[in-house]
Parts: C-alpha cells; sequence; structure tokens
C-alpha cells in the first residue's frame, strides 16, 4: 500500500519511516514533485493536520496522511501551541522559536509543558487521526545537538536528557509523534 505523507521535512521523515510497517510504502510532496508549502490557517493542531491531508487527497485522490504538532505551554496559556513552527514570526528559524520560548519563560517557575501530534490519513476516501502527547519541562538552555524544532529545550518526564540528547530509536519510543504513528501503523497492520 502506498501513501503520500503531506511534509517537505525530511527529519519528520526520518522519525516516522521506521515506525511504519515495511508493507507501506512512503513518499513525501518532495517525491511526487509538490513543492508548494501547504497552508496552515486553522486554529488547532487536528485542524491543521486535516487541512494539509485534505489538500493532497483533493488533488492527488490518494492514500495520504499529514500531521501537526504543537508545543503547550503551562506557565504561557498553551503557548506557542498551534503556532509552535511559526512562534517567532513567518521565516523565522527553530532556533528564533526557541529563543523567544526561553525568554518569555525566564522568570517562571512552572516550566511544565506538553508536546501533541495529530495525524490526519484519508485512506479509501475515508478520514481518520491518532494523537499521540508527552509531558515534560522546558529547560532554561539548549541541551543536545540531535532532532529538530523544539527538541533542545524538551526534557521528557522521568527522563534528565532532552529529546535532541537522544537517540532516534529512544525519542521514537516515548515522543508525541511517535506515539501518534504507533497508533497509526497499528490501525494499518489490523485494517490492511
Amino acid at each position: 500500500m502506498e501513501f503520500v505523507f503531506a511534509t517537505h521535512n525530511n527529519h519528520k521523515v526520518a522519525e516516522i519511516k521506521p515506525l511504519i510497517p515495511s508493507s507501506i510504502q512512503v513518499k513525501t510532496l518532495t517525491e511526487i514533485g509538490i513543492t508548494e508549502e501547504i497552508p496552515e490557517t486553522a486554529d488547532t493542531i487536528e485542524g491543521n493536520a486535516l487541512l494539509k491531508v485534505r489538500f493532497i487527497y483533493n488533488r492527488l485522490k490518494c492514500n495520504c496522511f499529514a500531521d501537526d504538532t504543537g508545543l503547550e505551554v503551562a506557565a504561557i496559556n498553551g503557548e506557542p501551541g498551534v503556532y509552535s513552527a511559526r512562534y517567532a514570526g513567518e521565516g523565522k528559524s527553530a532556533g528564533d522559536n526557541i529563543e523567544k520560548l526561553l525568554g518569555k519563560l525566564k522568570q517562571a517557575p512552572n516550566r511544565t509543558a506538553k508536546f501533541r501530534t495529530v495525524i490526519a490519513a484519508i485512506i479509501a476516501g475515508k478520514e481518520y487521526t491518532f494523537e499521540g502527547a508527552v509531558h515534560g519541562l522546558i529547560s532554561e538552555v539548549k541541551l543536545g545537538e540531535k532532532g529538530f524544532g523544539y527538541d533542545p529545550i524538551f526534557v521528557p518526564d522521568g527522563y534528565m536528557i532532552s529529546f535532541a540528547q537522544m537517540t532516534m530509536e529512544e525519542k521514537n519510543r516515548i515522543s508525541h509523534r511517535g506515539l501518534a504513528v504507533k497508533k497509526f501503523a497499528q490501525f494499518l497492520s489490523e485494517k490492511y
């Protein structure tokens, strides 16, 4: 079975591919020649995942999936949330997003946070969603060089290291995206 993954983000592809059953062939937007960015204008993580997957399905009428992820920090009312990827503004880097977040948390005693991923899939014309979440803390400084996005400042509950200090295998076992992909993969294994 073949799926189009509605992303240009190679880091996401590298995390997801090892978790998908080997019978599933995954192609990215780049691999199928779609270079444009899909608008993310919904006000929820679920909404953005659905926007992306519907965009691909309406264009190609194929099995496809998309994800959206948000970091929700308790001390700042769930920010950056749905705006996680563009928290510091359009065209800004992950480093800029981290600096803005750390600046907002400078004096915050509560550094609890939750990472959430929603995968939306359209299979044979029917929509499905799968969610994964992981709780943790925001560190005061960047820790580690691996991963992407907010990984250097997110320390999951029960760990003393950030996602950016973990191997991909360690991170996939417990991460929000890993948990959502496992639910998606389990569904595919049972149904297809």
